[in-house]
């Protein structure tokens, strides 16, 4: 199969570029607001958009992410809408979107049904922060039925062995965890970073998404430096919160250098 992402990350790698991808949870502030806000994203140079899916428990996001997924929860947010979005969505803009989400909420949805459900939406595949490589035998097999990508995170702790099984069953990229801890902005993307990026590449990766930190459009750059995607998560939210969909797209033609594309006097 032709992995979307990986064609979108080939094509910007041909224009001597990284692609930079965008984090929004799904239903936050609203589902609307949301399904707009990531469309703004893609309009205003975002490669490739990471949604997330709202859940109790999210061990690995820092406090912006936290409490914006809380309220989509406390709004009425349903797994449903997810593929309700990534529908809207597709049928609006062509960049590929990835669903990120904890595992629990797939097994308890049933994992060939929202693969199946997940594909017919038109979504490109999952990014699983919680669900290690070596225990994803049913997704791996249903991500393969619906040609689905699957994104599997590695960090700087991680030994040689989960780098190289990491790296053998992702497919779109493997995603590179900046600097040990939880998402949020820092003034500085962790040094870690380009050294994990190394290891990765040493053990065969060919698509490497560095996220957790990424907040400017000069960490951005640095990243794009040796990485193939950079992952923009936690600023993109505190944006939609503080200003709504017109901020995300001032700050998306930021970070990807373009000139934002707004509705006269909406900026």
């Amino acid at each position: 199969m032709t992995s979307r992402v990986e064609a979108t990350l080939d094509a910007c790698r041909d224009e001597g570029r990284a692609a930079l991808i965008g984090y929004l949870p799904v239903g936050f502030p609203s589902l609307d607001e949301s399904i707009e806000a990531a469309i703004a994203l893609v309009e205003n140079g975002a490669d490739i958009v990471e949604l997330g899916l709202p859940y109790s428990d999210p061990v690995m996001d820092g406090l912006v992410i936290q409490e914006a997924t809380q309220t989509a929860l406390a709004n009425g947010f349903r797994l449903k809408d997810a593929f309700s979005a990534v529908r809207a969505i597709t049928e609006r803009v062509s960049a590929p979107i990835l669903v990120m989400t904890y595992w629990n909420p797939v097994v308890q949805y049933g994992v060939e049904r929202f693969a199946a459900d997940l594909a017919a939406a038109g979504g490109a595949g999952l990014i699983t922060p919680d669900l290690i490589p070596d225990e994803a035998a049913e997704w791996i097999a249903a991500s393969d039925k619906h040609d689905l990508d699957r994104v599997f995170l590695a960090a700087p702790s991680s030994t040689p062995q989960r780098l190289a099984t990491a790296v053998e069953r992702s497919r779109g990229f493997v995603y590179a965890v900046s600097t040990m801890g939880i998402t949020g902005e820092r003034a500085d993307v962790d040094a870690a970073a380009h050294g994990l990026v190394e290891r990765l590449r040493e053990a065969g990766a060919q698509h490497v998404g560095v996220g957790i930190g990424i907040s400017t459009s000069d960490q951005v750059r640095e990243v794009q430096s040796y990485a193939e995607g950079a992952i923009v998560g936690s600023v993109l939210v505190k944006a939609l919160s503080d200003g709504g969909v017109p901020a995300v797209a001032a700050l998306a033609s930021r970070l990807s250098g373009q000139r934002a594309n707004v509705e006269p006097g909406l900026a």
